[in-house]
C-alpha cells in the first residue's frame, strides 16, 4: 500500500471528535504520514493546522501530500511533548484542537533500516529522531543486565523478562550486538519452546520496550497532556490515539485528572480547595476500531481513542 493510499487509523472517528471548524486554529502533534492533517486541512476556510513531528523524512513527506494547502499550514520539527514551547514560538495563544496519534508511525516500521522491525535486518537504531543521540545499540548494549530486566518487563509486558536480559547480557560479554536480527535470535534462543509457538512474534514485546526506551515515550505522554490541555480553547477539543495499555492508562488518568472537580473530602461542609474541571470527557469509554477497519489495517487492532473538551 503506498504513502497516499495509507488510511491513517480510526480516521472518521478523530474528524468527528475535533469538531473541526473551518476558521480554528488546529495541531497534530504527530504528523507520520499526514493522512490526520490532510483531512483537517481540507476541512478549513481561514484556519491554521499545525504539523509537528520528530522525524524530518515525515515533515519532508509532508510538504508534498499537503503542498495544495500549504498556506495555511506550518510544519514544525520537534517533539509532541513540547506543545508549550511551539505554540509559544509561533505566537499561538491556543488552539481549537489537537491530535496526537501516538506510538511508532507506520513509515518508521516499513523502513527496514530504522532498525525498529524484527523482521527485517538492520543496524539496532530505533530513534524517531535521528537527531537525538540515544540509539538501541547503546541500550542492548551498555545498560545494567537489571535496568534492561526492568524495561522488557515494565515496557514490554514481557514475562521472560529476566530470561531475555540474562541472554543479551551473556552475549555482549563477548562481543556487541550490533543488528535487530541478532538481537531476534537472543530473544528466541532466551524464550521456552511453548513461547515460541504463541501467535504473537517472540521478539515483539522486547522490541516494544526497548523502543519505549530509546525514545522516552511513556513520559513524552504525560508531559504532552500536561502541555496540552491549558492552551486549548475553550471548547477545543483534544484527541489521543494510544496502541498498548501503558500509554492508554496515562491517557485515561491524566484526562481523568484534568476532568476531576472538587478534590475536597466528603464530609467537608464547603469546598476549600476550590478546583474546578478543566475538561470534560466527550467519550467516557474508548473508541475502537470496527472490525473491517482491523481487516483492512491489522495495526490498528490495539488502537483506542479518547476524546475530551476544554471547559
Amino acid at each position: 500500500m503506498s504513502e497516499f493510499t495509507h488510511r491513517p487509523v480510526l480516521l472518521d472517528e478523530c474528524i468527528e471528535g475535533l469538531n473541526i471548524r473551518g476558521e480554528g486554529v488546529y495541531l497534530d502533534g504527530t504528523l507520520g504520514r499526514a493522512g490526520h492533517s490532510e483531512q483537517i486541512v481540507r476541512r478549513l476556510t481561514s484556519g491554521r493546522l499545525i504539523c509537528v513531528d520528530r522525524d524530518r523524512a515525515a515533515l519532508d513527506a509532508a510538504r508534498e501530500r499537503l503542498a495544495p494547502w500549504l498556506d495555511r499550514v506550518e510544519l514544525v520539527h520537534s517533539n509532541f511533548d513540547r506543545v508549550d514551547e511551539i505554540l509559544d514560538r509561533l505566537s499561538v495563544s491556543g488552539v481549537d484542537g489537537m491530535l496526537f496519534d501516538l506510538g511508532v508511525s507506520s513509515p518508521q516500521l516499513d523502513d527496514g533500516t530504522r532498525g525498529f522491525s524484527y523482521m527485517q535486518d538492520a543496524p539496532l537504531d530505533m530513534r524517531m529522531d535521528r537527531e537525538e543521540g540515544l540509539t538501541a545499540a547503546e541500550v542492548v548494549n551498555s545498560w545494567p543486565r537489571e535496568e534492561l530486566r526492568r524495561i522488557i518487563a515494565q515496557y514490554g509486558e514481557e514475562r521472560y523478562a529476566p530470561q531475555i536480559a540474562g541472554a543479551i547480557a551473556r552475549r555482549r560479554a563477548d562481543k556487541p550486538i550490533e543488528t535487530t536480527l541478532e538481537l531476534v535470535e537472543i530473544i528466541r534462543g532466551a524464550m521456552p519452546p511453548k513461547a515460541l509457538r504463541e501467535k504473537q512474534h517472540p521478539a515483539k514485546r522486547t522490541f516494544q520496550a526497548i523502543r519505549i526506551a530509546v525514545n522516552d515515550e511513556l513520559a513524552c505522554v504525560e508531559r504532552m497532556l500536561r502541555g496540552a490541555v491549558p492552551r486549548l480553547n475553550r471548547g477545543g477539543r483534544l484527541a489521543v490515539i494510544t496502541f498498548h495499555s501503558l500509554e492508554d492508562r496515562i491517557v485515561k488518568t491524566g484526562l481523568a485528572e484534568f476532568a476531576r472537580g472538587c478534590t475536597c473530602p466528603p464530609d467537608f461542609p464547603v469546598c476549600v480547595c476550590g478546583r474546578t474541571p478543566e475538561i470534560r470527557l466527550v467519550n467516557k469509554k474508548p473508541i475502537l476500531p470496527g472490525p473491517g477497519e482491523i481487516e483492512e489495517n491489522s495495526r490498528a487492532r490495539s488502537a483506542k481513542l479518547r476524546v475530551a473538551e476544554k471547559l
